[in-house]
């Protein structure tokens, strides 16, 4: 039995808390955090990437939904993850959804959430992840709170990118969650360009008032997008220059999500894989290198990183698969990933980036 399997004895909910919190008692012991990370860990050169101005020491992170608060950034680093994006995180602290809002579907390898933006706020996040202790690269993603109407959106982003910028190395700006409602209306070119206008403008503001370039800035988008949307989501990032973007959210559209029974919801795990891997290729093709691409979507395996990146992504994130994998994840698709590059006689892992697009 894997360490972690237990806690499928428990509502994935309370489940998921409960990680958190033995994740939060490596953070409050260095030693501790020390010795997991030498034994759980996996170091090799040829992982390592530099992107987003940024150095990676591996391509996989853990996705934006699995800390929403960012608690246990330096508890995942332990595990041997090359980043971590916290978040979604809003201005003002919410809820969420009310009543059941997680389901496994473990036969599918799927979760299926209706969470709805569950946040402690910007101004907890931020004065908690100043005090992380990491070495990591640390990505911020933000959204809108549930009762801003769309057309007022912008104004929650610019709060929360206000409060959070000093505390992340690259930030995303979500428009892709199925559970807050509009929301995936800002992929539209003339909101999302209005939107990314106003965002990177004032980033290019707390940039200068520190003396430093502006930090990246992403877009996560949907999965459920169109091959129109596709083309016209990378044009209004390019003409903006926006960093990129990640690929991709929950699926929306899918029997999957009503056999769940939570009333709504996006679907997560193995069974979007291969849609999301489509998508990465149809952003890598026609981005063509003009902004970066981080794919997440069913990733489990090193074969499941390897493809998304060799389908265009730079960098690979998983959250589903933690789930299911547990702690010894990350370490296995390191050791995986370099075996890989052996077997295709390839000296970098960036070596394989859209070599398959």
């Amino acid at each position: 039995m894997r360490v972690h399997q237990p806690l499928f004895w428990l509502p994935p909910e309370t489940a998921h808390h409960v990680a958190l919190r033995a994740l939060e008692s490596l953070n409050a012991t260095p030693g501790l955090r020390r010795w997991v990370h030498k034994r759980l860990a996996f170091s090799d050169a040829r992982l390592r990437v530099d992107c987003l101005g940024l150095r990676f020491a591996n391509p996989i992170g853990v996705a934006a939904g699995f800390d929403k608060d960012g608690r246990v950034v330096p508890g995942l680093e332990a595990l041997g993850f090359g980043f971590v994006e916290v978040g979604t995180v809003t201005p003002d602290p919410q809820p969420g959804n009310t009543g059941k809002r997680l389901a496994r579907i473990p036969a599918e390898r799927a979760l299926v959430n209706r969470l709805g933006f569950p946040s402690a706020g910007a101004r907890v996040v931020a004065s908690r992840l100043a005090r992380a202790a990491r070495s990591i690269p640390l990505g911020v993603n933000l959204g809108k709170n549930t009762a801003t109407p769309v057309n007022h959106a912008v104004d929650d982003f610019l709060k929360a990118l206000r409060t959070l910028y000093a505390v992340g190395d690259y930030l995303v700006i979500n428009i892709s969650s199925p559970n807050a409602p509009g929301l995936r209306d800002l992929h539209s070119g003339a909101l999302l360009d209005d939107l990314l206008g106003t965002l990177l403008a004032e980033m290019a503001r707390q940039a200068a008032g520190r003396g430093e370039g502006p930090k990246p800035l992403l877009v996560k988008v949907s999965p459920d997008l169109m091959i129109d949307d596709v083309e016209g989501v990378s044009d209004v990032v390019v003409r903006r220059g926006a960093a990129g973007v990640v690929v991709a959210n929950t699926l929306a559209d899918s029997p999957l999500v009503a056999r769940a029974n939570l009333g709504g919801g996006g679907l997560s795990g193995a069974p979007i894989r291969d849609a999301t891997t489509a998508l990465v290729r149809r952003f890598y093709r026609r981005l063509r290198g003009r902004a970066e691409i981080i794919g997440v979507g069913g990733v489990f395996t090193a074969e499941d990183v390897y493809e998304k990146i060799c389908a265009g992504a730079s960098l690979v994130q998983t959250y589903t698969g933690v789930v299911y994998e547990g702690p010894l994840m990350p370490g296995g698709i390191c050791r995986g990933l370099a075996a890989l590059l052996e077997r295709d006689g390839l000296p970098s892992i960036s070596a394989a980036i859209g070599s398959r697009a």
